[in-house]
């Protein structure tokens, strides 16, 4: 996605005849980065790591074109926690969401691995219902691009 470095941004002289304006003045958005944290069941381990490394198509275009990029989950043994983390790189998140539980192959993945999983949020009841989040947030204390 790209907007202009400042609303109603326009270049000091017209482009040439025959030119088309430059990208210059325009940026991407650098996003905003979120992590969360879920209890994996330890029978259920090696099911998830095998359906994380087949996802869906549908699943990923739809991760993709509501705007997320470098996802990532981790998975601690020890702990038998999930982490993931990505990047929004999109303006409305809220939005974006919707988009993304509007999709029926995103439910039913989402069906599929919440039944691998244990929320550590009180209250929640899975991905699909919304709020309170299934995973649970995380808040960022550091990062270095």
């Amino acid at each position: 996605m790209w907007q202009p470095t400042s609303p109603g941004e326009e270049p000091a002289q017209p482009a040439p005849h025959g030119h088309a304006r430059t990208l210059s003045m325009k940026q991407k958005n650098p996003g905003r980065w979120f992590g969360q944290v879920v209890k994996l069941k330890k029978d259920r381990v090696d099911e998830y790591k095998a359906c994380h490394a087949k996802v869906w198509p549908e699943v990923l275009k739809q991760i993709k074109d509501c705007g997320i990029e470098d996802y990532n989950i981790f998975y601690d043994d020890g702990l038998g926690l999930l982490f993931a983390s990505f990047r929004y790189i999109g303006y409305d998140y809220a939005g974006d969401m919707e988009k993304m539980a509007g999709n029926p192959k995103v439910r039913e993945w989402w069906k599929m691995t919440d039944s691998m999983q244990e929320s550590l949020v009180e209250g929640a009841v899975s991905s699909e219902a919304g709020t309170p989040s299934w995973w649970r947030p995380m808040e960022q204390v550091f990062f270095q691009p």
